[in-house]
């Protein structure tokens, strides 16, 4: 429950993606096929990673959690914003409100880690290649994947606790389709300052903590591929990160525009970014994970010709 003096304002209204009535059901349709697709994408790849006995490696470990993290985040935000462009009841309860967002929170924050997981992966597979399955053995995969949600639910309660800390006045219009920190707070009474910036630092340790384990172990596998003196062999490597290089990009771009940015600055641009990384990445990363990746392929190729 929310409280404000002696207010009370138990729900919370989501003013959408926009408010034009005709809009509404061709977004409807296009938000659907690309939750669909999401489902089908990410779900379909972490099954064919456990079904083939070739793809039971390290790198496809990490992959099917980074799956399963699209897929739980994008499930978040997804159904909601779609029953909204439906229906047009944009209220969300209180409890519905800081479940969304501890949820979104939570699996936003393993991704980020289980990117830098996945770039240290690729950095002991190429630099050290002799020593990998003793380095990355199956221990240690479970190790780092734990850690990756261990952060994650800490930093997700954190969050959480200084977005919805405060004392909100009604009405309660949150300007998103959906609870965010940026946009709930300024819904707050109370002073935020405080709050805006301890959800900036923890970003920032989280965004940039994890790039910068990426950033160190890419700079090792370039200086170790440019030294490799067979011209195929560098081929192999630089494909062997090209899948998650492009889901990087992709990923951090969008994410590091929205949050690692003053409060001051956060704008109707917010929306447009937000459903870059909400919705369109995580349809997007089983294609580039299968499309530019031979070993999924060949398995691919080889259930088409049981079919």
């Amino acid at each position: 429950l929310a409280m404000g003096g002696n207010y009370t304002q138990p729900r919370f209204i989501l003013l959408g993606i926009t408010d034009t009535p005709w809009a509404q059901a061709p977004l409807f349709g296009l938000f659907l096929l690309i939750y669909i697709v999401t489902l089908v994408g990410n779900i379909g790849l972490m099954v064919l990673v456990w079904v083939a006995p070739s793809l039971h490696t390290p790198m496809y470990f990490f992959l099917i959690h980074f799956s399963l993290a699209d897929v739980c985040y994008s499930t978040v935000i997804s159904p909601r914003m779609l029953t909204d462009l439906l229906f047009g009841d944009k209220t969300i309860s209180w409890a519905g409100c800081v479940t969304q967002f501890h949820l979104f929170a939570l699996f936003v924050t393993a991704e980020c880690h289980l990117l830098a997981a996945m770039a240290y992966d690729r950095h002991v597979a190429i630099c050290h290649p002799l020593s990998y399955v003793l380095v990355v053995s199956p221990r240690a995969c479970w190790q780092l994947v734990a850690w990756c949600y261990l952060v994650a639910s800490l930093s997700a309660l954190l969050y959480t606790g200084c977005t919805f800390g405060n004392s909100f006045c009604g009405p309660c219009r949150v300007d998103h389709f959906f609870c965010d920190a940026s946009p709930v707070l300024r819904l707050a009474c109370s002073d935020t300052r405080g709050c805006e910036a301890a959800i900036f630092a923890l970003a920032t340790a989280n965004g940039l903590g994890t790039s910068l384990v990426i950033l160190l172990s890419y700079s090792r596998i370039l200086h170790a591929v440019l030294g490799m003196s067979s011209a195929p062999s560098r081929a192999r490597a630089f494909r062997t990160c090209a899948s998650h290089l492009a889901s990087v990009s992709v990923f951090y771009g969008s994410l590091f525009f929205m949050y690692l940015q003053p409060a001051s600055r956060h704008g109707s641009r917010d929306k447009v970014t937000s459903v870059f990384y909400t919705v369109v990445s995580p349809m997007l990363n089983p294609f580039i994970y299968s499309l530019r990746n031979k070993e999924v392929k060949a398995v691919l190729e080889r259930c088409r010709r049981r079919v």
